[in-house]
């Protein structure tokens, strides 16, 4: 079984409190206590105060238990099987095309490549398929940034190029935009927690982006307000100011040559608090680099630096 060693005079990764386990894997604090106490299921860390601390690793292997349990099998027959076992039993639990092989397990280029056979073929059920057995095989944020974020990117080269029509790009933002949306379901952030507003500027017509950056910060605890797409500063800013938010995520992907966007940019900081942090990101950010400078927003390349960046804003409200 993949555990954490139980040590604390060691230098050791940075860990996550049982709210946080308990947020990003849907289960009780109550429930994953019981697993590590009566089964050993996980053996996480503890600070010299007792207090438990959850690896990435740990995480991880908490979700795939979750999704056993939640397929029907009883915690206690399968609280000693390793993350591979694991994996293996909840793949072998979903029906699909085509089941992958230890070799495939784990590569998320494998699983890129079946979602775009699946969007090709126009078969939004082999596509679902995909994206499920992703979602067990890989963590939800290498899934989203490596998986998902770069299937629509393709998409759209392959659109732009005549390789693959419009509908091809309607039948897969449909599946992905629900999928997406149904991983940020998961999680409950606690009553205390931040705001963070999320939305595409006034004239910006892709919003899958957005929702992927309000998915990750969610899985970090925080409050999000979803707002969708093409938002005029004005009501960015009357979200920003009813939920006392102190950061905006904008997802900038089409058009990538808006006339008119840096001025919605520019209105938009001098609606906001001088305090309030703007993060924008997304295929054509960096063709708004100049005004994205100017209004001192801090582009993100990719979800990392979103989490990076939240974890910062969160720290000053301390």
């Amino acid at each position: 079984m993949n555990t954490v060693a139980n040590h604390t005079d060691e230098p050791a990764e940075p860990g996550h409190s049982i709210k946080i386990a308990a947020q990003r894997t849907g289960l009780s604090s109550h429930v994953i206590r019981v697993w590590e106490r009566r089964y050993q299921a996980i053996m996480p860390r503890r600070t010299h105060t007792n207090r438990r601390l959850y690896s990435e690793s740990d995480i991880e292997r908490l979700r795939l238990l979750a999704n056993a349990t939640g397929s029907g099998h009883t915690i206690s027959n399968i609280a000693n099987l390793t993350a591979p076992e694991l994996q293996h039993l909840i793949l072998a639990d979903q029906p699909s095309h085509r089941i992958l092989n230890s070799g495939e397990a784990g590569s998320p280029q494998v699983h890129l490549d079946r979602t775009l056979e699946a969007v090709t073929a126009l078969d939004a059920k082999f596509l679902q398929d995909v994206l499920e057995h992703a979602a067990v095989d890989l963590s939800q944020l290498t899934l989203l940034e490596e998986v998902i974020v770069p299937l629509m990117t393709r998409i759209g080269d392959l659109w732009h190029e005549g390789e693959l029509h419009i509908a091809h790009e309607h039948a897969a933002y449909a599946v992905v935009s629900a999928f997406v949306s149904s991983i940020k379901a998961t999680y409950s952030p606690s009553s205390g927690a931040p705001t963070v507003v999320v939305a595409t500027p006034a004239g910006q017509f892709h919003e899958l982006g957005a929702l992927v950056v309000a998915t990750t910060a969610a899985a970090e605890g925080w409050r999000t307000s979803y707002l969708g797409l093409s938002l005029p500063a004005e009501e960015i800013a009357k979200a920003v100011d009813h939920h006392d938010a102190p950061a905006v995520a904008l997802s900038i992907v089409y058009p990538a040559d808006d006339a008119a966007l840096p001025g919605e940019l520019l209105k938009l900081r001098r609606l906001l608090h001088a305090k309030t942090a703007i993060l924008a990101g997304g295929r054509s950010a960096k063709n708004y680099g100049p005004v994205l400078l100017e209004i001192g927003a801090h582009r993100f390349t990719n979800l990392h630096d979103v989490r990076d960046q939240l974890a910062k804003i969160r720290t000053k409200l301390h």
